[in-house]
Order: structure tokens, then C-alpha cells, then sequence
């Protein structure tokens, strides 16, 4: 009886394996194809980005009072655990009847697809990932779901001693090893398809980064400099934080799990709405224009006191205040309505960036340098917003476009 059970187990563990396997070639060709389509339309990120764009903000600041800079990694993670279980059910349910595990991929392509779509700016090709995969796993799902339904003799065999009839006693070749070495190949097939695709794919994607267009970017010397920081500032208190925070450490707090990656040649920004000038400024106008420099100091609204999420920097950017003033902003318009490239909207009242310290100390920025180099990707580049005395999440846009 327990060889019985062991091998019953050992059944149930080779159907749940079926499905896992079939969901790795599904995430594999997924990924791939994703090279054509932009990194955001892989299956696993689409899904993620989708969960963070409907998760309500109570939700986001637990997630990011709990689990700090890797708020992103758990959501991966936690999806990764739900598919895992979802691919093992789907490889159950197909050796049992290939059709319901065809249904199962059906589920995973309509809930891929969906969140694919549903991201801002995506298009119809945004899905193609998703359907190809599902495609290719589909014929994989059944020729692993029928290897392991061949297999099935085996457990039959397994109230008599291995290699011995249960009727006569005599010896015998075992029922089920030709079949176990069938699926065997067929496992090993999936997993290498899955394996190549996957790391193909991830290769590719590698062409997606500006990584090398912010290298070639040249930043201006600053029209306007910030003051020196007096001596003595830095106060050599052992654990104490440094005046400025390199950007490798500077905080980071977005809604991404694929960073933007717009290439400055192509980056441009809309100013429109209550203005009496509507502008469109370019990459190379905005580095034409007088910038300034000034020490500014982000917080995020969700720190503590002594919390990590605050830094400051020496930021290089046109003041944003004679750039709406050259719009001509209307009576009655009250706040600026910053839009990012992935979607995010930040509201910030008209006062703070016209009427802000200007003399007496920083004004709010279309940033462009950060800490003498062209903003990090992770913070904003091509430009951003850095409005001092206001809160990240009322001030800061990354990756700013209008």
C-alpha cells in the first residue's frame, strides 16, 4: 500500500509538472516575442503592472512601508507563486482531459491580454506576446499531457515488487519504462524551449535601453549656479547621511516594474490647457535654454521620521516657472497637471512652482542633471520635476512629457 501511495504521489507530481513546464515555454516564447513588442507586453510584467495601476493607495503604502525598495520583487514574486499553482492545476486537469487544460491556457492568455492592453499607451501588438506563447505551450501541454498519461501503467504495477508479475510471480520487464523515457524526452524538450526562448528574449530586450543615449548626453554648464555648501557642512557623525546622496542611493518610489526608456531624441514635452501659448519643447531645446542649479531635497510621503526615503541633490534644469510664464498661463488655472510616459498624473498647485523661494532659495525645476550627470533612468531621465517643499507624490514627475 505505501508503494501504492508513493507512486500515486509521484503521478500527482508528474502532472503538476506538465503544467509548470508548459507554463515555462509559455513565458519563454512570451518573452521572446516580447523583443519585438516592447518589455512591458511580456506576460508576467503586463500582469504586474495591471495589479500596481488597480491596487488602491492604502494598499500601495503598505506594500512600501513593509517592504521598502523591494515593494516590486514581492508583487513578481507573489505573481510568480500564483502561476506556479495555476500551471500545476492546468497540467493536472489535461492529463485528465486535454480540453480543460486547454480551457486553463485559455484563462492564462485572456488574463494576459487584458492587462497588456489595459496599460497606458499599449496597442493591439502589446497582446502578441501573450497569444504567442500560448500558442506554442498549447501543442506542448498536449504532447507532455499524453506522455504522462502513457505513463500510467506504471502505477498499476506498483502493488507487486518492480520487475516482478503480480500474477505469476515470475520476472518481467517493467510496463513502464519505455513510456517513462517518452516523457522524459518530451520534458526535457520543454524545458529547453522554454530555457532558449526565455534567455533569447532577455538578451534582446537588451536593445530596449537608453543606457547608451544617456551616455552620450553632454549637459550644459548651468546659466545659474547654486551657492556653495558651506564648510562644516558635512558633520562626520558616524551612520549620519552625507549633505548630498549619491544617485546610486538616492531613494526610489514608482509604480514601475519596467523602468521607461525614451531616448532623448525622440523625447519631447507638451505644455497645453489654460495656456494662451501652447509649447512643445525638444530634448536639444531644452538643453538650449538658461538652466539653473539647486540643491533640493525630495521626501517621499510615505517616510518616517529617520526613514530612508529622503535624499538630497544638486539638481541642473530649467526653472519651470519662466517656462509657463512663456506659455501665459490663463486666470482661474490652479494647478499643474504634470503627465508621465507611463501613465502617472501628478497634480501641483500653480503657487508652489510660480511663487516658490525663487530668490530666497531653490525654485522648482525641470530637472535634466542630477548630482552632475544626466538624470539616472530609474530617476526620470530624460527630465523630470523637482518642486522643492512639496512631497514626491505632489510634485516629483519622472520621465515627464506633458
Amino acid at each position: 500500500m505505501r508503494r501504492v501511495m508513493k507512486a500515486r504521489g509521484w503521478y500527482g507530481a508528474r502532472r503538476a509538472g506538465a503544467g509548470a513546464l508548459t507554463a515555462g515555454v509559455a513565458l519563454g516564447v512570451a518573452q521572446l516575442t516580447a523583443a519585438a513588442t516592447g518589455p512591458a507586453s511580456a506576460p508576467v510584467t503586463a500582469v504586474g503592472q495591471a495589479a500596481i495601476n488597480l491596487t488602491p493607495v492604502p494598499v500601495k503604502d503598505f506594500a512600501i512601508a513593509h517592504f521598502g525598495s523591494n515593494d516590486k520583487q514581492a508583487l513578481v514574486a507573489g505573481i510568480v507563486v500564483l502561476l506556479a499553482a495555476f500551471a500545476a492545476l492546468i497540467g493536472v486537469l489535461a492529463v485528465r482531459r486535454l480540453a480543460y487544460g486547454l480551457a486553463g491556457l485559455a484563462v492564462f492568455a485572456a488574463i494576459g491580454a487584458a492587462a497588456a492592453v489595459g496599460l497606458p499607451g499599449a496597442g493591439g501588438p502589446d497582446v502578441v506576446p501573450t497569444l504567442a506563447g500560448v500558442a506554442i505551450a498549447a501543442p506542448a501541454l498536449a504532447v507532455l499531457a499524453r506522455a504522462v498519461r502513457a505513463d500510467l501503467p506504471g502505477l498499476r504495477a506498483a502493488d507487486s515488487q518492480p520487475g516482478v508479475s503480480p500474477q505469476t510471480g515470475s520476472p518481467v520487464d517493467s510496463p513502464g519504462r519505455p513510456d517513462r523515457r517518452r516523457l522524459l524526452i518530451a520534458g526535457a524538450a520543454a524545458a529547453g524551449l522554454a530555457a532558449a526562448a526565455g534567455g533569447l528574449g532577455d538578451a534582446l530586450l537588451g536593445r530596449f535601453s537608453v543606457a547608451a543615449s544617456r551616455a552620450g548626453v553632454r549637459l550644459p554648464a548651468p546659466a545659474v549656479r547654486a551657492p556653495a555648501v558651506p564648510a562644516g557642512t558635512g558633520l562626520r557623525i558616524p551612520g549620519l547621511t552625507p549633505f548630498f546622496t549619491p544617485n546610486a542611493s538616492f531613494y526610489r518610489v514608482d509604480t514601475d516594474l519596467v523602468l521607461p526608456q525614451i531616448p532623448p531624441q525622440t523625447w519631447t514635452l507638451r505644455v497645453d490647457g489654460m495656456v494662451a501659448r501652447p509649447l512643445q519643447i525638444s530634448f536639444a531645446d531644452l538643453l538650449a535654454m538658461p538652466l539653473t542649479e539647486a540643491d533640493i531635497t525630495l521626501v517621499c510621503v510615505s517616510n518616517q521620521v529617520g526613514g530612508p526615503y529622503a535624499g538630497n541633490a544638486r539638481w541642473l534644469g530649467a526653472p519651470l516657472a519662466a517656462l509657463l510664464r512663456r506659455a501665459g498661463i490663463r486666470a482661474g488655472a490652479d494647478q499643474v497637471l504634470s503627465t508621465a510616459a507611463d501613465g502617472m498624473t501628478i497634480s501641483t498647485p500653480v503657487t508652489a512652482i510660480l511663487d516658490g523661494p525663487g530668490a530666497h532659495g531653490p525654485c522648482a525645476l525641470l530637472a535634466v542633471g542630477m548630482n552632475g550627470q544626466p538624470l539616472p533612468v530609474e530617476h526620470g531621465f530624460p527630465a523630470r520635476m523637482v518642486v522643492p517643499g512639496l512631497y514626491g507624490y505632489t510634485s516629483a514627475t519622472k520621465w515627464v512629457t506633458g
